[in-house]
């Protein structure tokens, strides 16, 4: 039986965590190894403020984990699992929490196949989320479905939020039609309905990540990065998806409210833009983990951070550097995973 048909549903990123879960980055992965120790710094402080709000369980290669302890400084709160893995990206090769009717857990494990085999090998991390469920006790659902955590959002009440640049790209499920996806991710993650975006940011390896693009803020409301320069790449794709938030309704027919947050300033990396995102943020208990970029977007730092205070008022803005690790091809969102609260 599918998940849903057994009261299982994905709860909503703001729901009461046990516990994060940060993958450690791998050298032989990285795009560029020469930046391996400002990469582990990031991860390092990433690893430090989620754990001012909850636990923090590292994923580490075994040869790993002294360096991992000596960089996070092992506050408390962190632990570290040794489990090998090829990258660090936990927001796509791990599981997909579920939480029952009964308040329990069980989880999803997707297919993996390193963003459409961009990055081989990927063989560790298809196996991650099999390895860190077994460890946890957890019960499994194994989809028979290429997907990454990063490609989708849900507000805990029945509304899925994707783009069709990534989800229906033919490097993941080749032949699978949009109903047939629409379908399994309604009975794995408990779903009632999918808003469809396009394209996802300009430049994002990915094929269109939604976590970079656009997120519940609550049900019924939706973050959306936009781009005010006509000029710009991604001008064109944030005005097509805002026109589509503006016309859709939840899965409980209400109009979607959309609040803008401006995108930070072009930058570049060997010619290439990086895909830099305030939208990809992280829900901690009480909380959220934002990444700034500083320099030409500190005015934009600002502006994200005005718009996430308004927006969350009880929540604590706990900022970290966004460049740490965004050469790399991710930021704070790509590199947790939330595991749900059970509840009595």
């Amino acid at each position: 039986m599918f998940p849903k048909q057994l009261g299982y549903r994905m709860p909503a990123e703001w729901e009461t965590h046990q516990r994060t879960f940060i993958a450690w980055p791998v050298r032989e992965s990285m795009c560029y190894p020469e930046d391996e120790e400002t990469v582990c710094r990031g991860y390092a402080e990433l690893c430090r403020a989620v754990a001012e709000f909850e636990p923090v369980t590292v994923v580490v290669n075994p040869d790993d984990r002294r360096r991992a302890e000596e960089l996070t400084g092992m506050p408390p709160h962190v632990d570290f699992l040794a489990i090998p893995h090829n990258d660090s990206w936990i927001r796509d090769s791990g599981p997909t929490f579920l939480r029952g009717k009964d308040g329990g857990l069980a989880a999803v494990n997707w297919k993996f196949n390193a963003w459409g085999g961009k990055y081989a090998p990927w063989d560790l991390d298809d196996q991650l989320a099999p390895s860190l469920l077994d460890h946890c006790g957890i019960r499994r659902f194994d989809a028979p479905l290429v997907m990454e955590g990063g490609s989708f959002h849900t507000d805990g009440e029945g509304t899925l939020i994707t783009t069709e640049q990534c989800l229906l790209h033919p490097n993941r499920n080749p032949g699978m039609s949009k109903a047939q996806i629409e379908e399994y991710l309604r009975q794995y993650l408990g779903i009632e309905k999918v808003i469809w975006l396009k394209r996802g940011l300009f430049g994002d390896e990915t094929d269109g990540h939604v976590d970079n693009l656009a997120c519940f803020a609550a049900p019924g409301k939706v973050l959306l990065q936009v781009c005010d320069d006509p000029g710009d790449e991604n001008y064109d794709i944030s005005r097509e998806n805002a026109k589509i938030l503006a016309s859709a309704e939840d899965a409980r027919g209400r109009k979607l409210e959309v609040v803008p947050i401006p995108q930070p300033p072009a930058a570049y990396h060997e010619g290439a833009r990086l895909t830099l995102s305030y939208i990809n943020f992280y829900f901690v208990n009480r909380g959220i983990i934002l990444p700034i970029f500083g320099g030409e977007a500190e005015d934009t730092d600002r502006r994200a951070m005005e718009v996430l205070r308004r927006e969350f008022p009880d929540r604590r803005i706990r900022t970290v550097d966004g460049m740490a690790i965004i050469r790399e091809g991710g930021n704070v969102h790509c590199a947790t995973q939330q595991m749900p609260a059970t509840l009595s």
